[in-house]
């Protein structure tokens, strides 16, 4: 445990708990429910029944209304396991990843160091904000308002400007009290690679000041005004305060405005510009990080504001490719109330385009059609190659099974597999009923690249796609799916059975596969071919022939049940009016061909009809005893 006479430097209390969320903490010794913008559950103070007990991770605290105890997760830590104040500083401090200084005169000086470094970079603020309002700041001012934004804007984003020159920073920081040795750790200098004095390390910039997670001053972005300069945007050297990797732009401001309304989480964007384009929009939950693709410390802390950020990408290459990246570098780390939703902006627009060109209404459109990170997955998955062959059907089937399997949460694991497994099977469908009937090689639509798995508007597959199969041969995927997988009549024989095929090729083609199954002959496509021509059932054999093969189907897995839900659908469709009379909803069977998606509703309606009829015969038989 910690020592009394440890020292607590300031701001180390307020930087641990904004790194914590109180519902992780709490939610180890309570059972939470998320309702609206708070989680709820049973006091651990008190023995009751109605629970009274809150936490707001927005806010940082917790409430207890049966007890009256509240504060903040150091408090319940305190309370809960009987700790001092300094014993729970610890053990959070540990869970944080945050080292708590020891008790020497070392670890004072160290911070007292690293305070003055922060009053070094407050300072360098305060002057460049002087600036940006000098004769000298013309060209940044002249940008700025090019790009929409006025002065009042200027001062709400503390914005700056870095006069060109290679001293005047240096000079005046100095004239401040500062050594050049605490500018050059605070990054705001370079050392001269010829032995001179050190110089600027911002000159001729727009500066844009970076704060840690308590809103204090640590390092400075700087953009260029000259259209030649190179690098277009530089950002301040990792320091003692400062690691890029860690820190988002404008993060406690975007944390406070999402904590007073009801957004999910953040809207994570490239840049300085596009966050503050979408803040002065009214979009003030905007961050920005620093130049590189997102980091694993940076989205823990995005997580920490809230459980569903939005991240927003310009629509082009690099954007998707941006958005690519965060997929791979999120779902390890994705678990129930931690993930991520993607906007990919129209026309190879940022935010800061779009909200000029188009309003603020445009933004809020394109956030409010955000796509989740399983669906982005998938589209990136099935576009990556075209899926006209089994084996590239099965290579898609391998990178998605292989994204889910990063994911270290069991439930979350599972649920994706589910999800990207249904996806797959409902897109092959599609692109069956696309290509059914086709002569081989006909069109060159399936060997299209990309998203271009389906034919083009006017095309004869779109009318295909639409159509499905000839009304005559319907059913007969359904027998020949059965044949190349026997196991299936196991589940479905006689559902097999009751089922009315219009085509009475397709009918004899199923009574010889139970024929042989009820002979206890093995069932293959020669066998039953060869038998069906020696009846003479020349076209039923040709049926099975020319039929594509199907690949075999687990008999425990979700294919078979959409296999048996399928041919339900014949069985109620055969029936006479007058055995369904009774029943309603006639036409639930009216097209089997339809999607998986359709058969599941179909099913539930066939269940529904056998319920209603089974209430039926109870409550006629108990009025014939009365």
């Amino acid at each position: 445990m910690a020592p009394p006479s440890i020292r607590i430097p300031d701001g180390f209390v307020e930087e641990l708990k904004a790194r914590i969320r109180p519902s992780d903490v709490i939610g180890r010794k309570v059972k939470l429910t998320k309702k609206g913008k708070e989680w709820v559950g049973l006091s651990p103070f008190t023995n009751e029944k109605s629970p009274s007990f809150y936490v707001n991770d927005q806010k940082r605290i917790f409430k207890d209304f049966s007890s009256g105890i509240g504060g903040d997760v150091i408090s319940f830590v305190m309370e809960t396991e009987r700790l001092s104040f300094m014993e729970a500083v610890e053990k959070l401090a540990e869970e944080a990843g945050m080292q708590l200084p020891k008790a020497s005169p070392q670890a004072a000086e160290e911070y007292d160091h690293r305070k003055r470094l922060q009053a070094v970079c407050e300072a360098a603020a305060a002057y460049f904000e002087d600036r940006l309002n000098s004769s000298e700041g013309a060209p940044a001012r002249t940008y700025l308002e090019g790009r929409g934004l006025r002065p009042a804007a200027w001062k709400r984003h503390r914005l700056g400007y870095a006069p060109d020159d290679w001293r005047k920073t240096i000079d005046h920081l100095k004239s401040q009290g500062f050594s050049t040795k605490e500018i050059l750790e605070a990054g705001l200098a370079k050392e001269s690679d010829r032995g001179g004095e050190p110089y600027d390390a911002f000159r001729g910039r727009l500066m844009f000041p970076i704060a840690d997670v308590r809103g204090g001053i640590i390092a400075f972005g700087g953009r260029a005004l000259q259209p030649d300069a190179k690098p277009k945007y530089l950002n301040s050297g990792d320091t003692p305060l400062f690691h890029k990797s860690r820190v988002l732009y404008r993060f406690k401001t975007a944390r406070e405005a999402l904590g007073s309304g009801e957004g999910g989480g953040l809207i994570v964007c490239e840049g300085y510009m596009d966050a503050i384009a979408l803040a002065e929009a009214g979009f003030g939950m905007s961050v920005a990080p620093l130049g590189t693709a997102l980091t694993e410390d940076q989205l823990s802390l995005i997580w920490k504001a809230g459980p569903e950020p939005v991240l927003c990408f310009d629509g082009d290459r690099a954007g998707l490719g941006a958005a690519y990246r965060a997929i791979d570098r999120a779902l390890p780390h994705v678990e129930p109330g931690r993930s991520l939703f993607f906007v990919l902006l129209p026309d190879g627009m940022d935010p800061d385009d779009l909200i000029r060109a188009r309003g603020p209404g445009a933004m809020a459109d394109a956030l409010e059609g955000r796509i989740a990170m399983s669906e982005l997955l998938w589209m990136r998955e099935r576009d990556a190659e075209p899926l006209d062959t089994p084996e590239r059907q099965a290579g898609l089937e391998a990178r998605l099974m292989a994204a889910a399997a990063q994911i270290q949460h069991p439930g979350v694991r599972a649920a994706y597999e589910r999800d990207l497994k249904s996806r797959m099977r409902d897109h092959f469908w599609q692109i069956r009923q696309a290509t059914r009937g086709k002569p081989k090689g006909s069109g060159d639509y399936r060997k299209r690249t990309g998203s271009a798995q389906f034919p083009a508007s006017g095309e004869q597959g779109q009318v295909e796609l639409k159509g499905g199969a000839p009304a005559k041969l319907r059913g007969l995927g359904q027998v020949v799916r059965a044949v190349d997988t026997p196991e299936l009549l196991d589940l479905g024989a006689e559902t097999l059975a009751a089922a009315a095929f219009a085509d009475p090729d397709v009918s004899l083609l199923r009574d010889a596969v139970l024929d042989f199954a009820h002979a206890g002959k093995p069932i293959d496509r020669g066998a039953l071919s060869a038998h069906l021509a020696e009846a003479g059932n020349m076209r039923a054999a040709s049926l099975l022939n020319e039929y594509p093969q199907t690949p075999p189907i687990a008999v425990d897995g979700p294919e078979a049940r959409e296999w048996l839900i399928a041919l339900e659908q014949y069985m109620v469709a055969g029936r006479s009016a007058e055995q369904d009379a009774d029943a309603g909803m006639d036409d639930a069977g009216a097209d089997a061909t339809s999607s998986p998606s359709a058969w599941r509703r179909k099913h539930q309606l066939v269940a529904e009809r056998r319920a209603l009829r089974a209430r039926m015969n109870e409550a006629a038989g108990k009025v014939g005893e009365s």
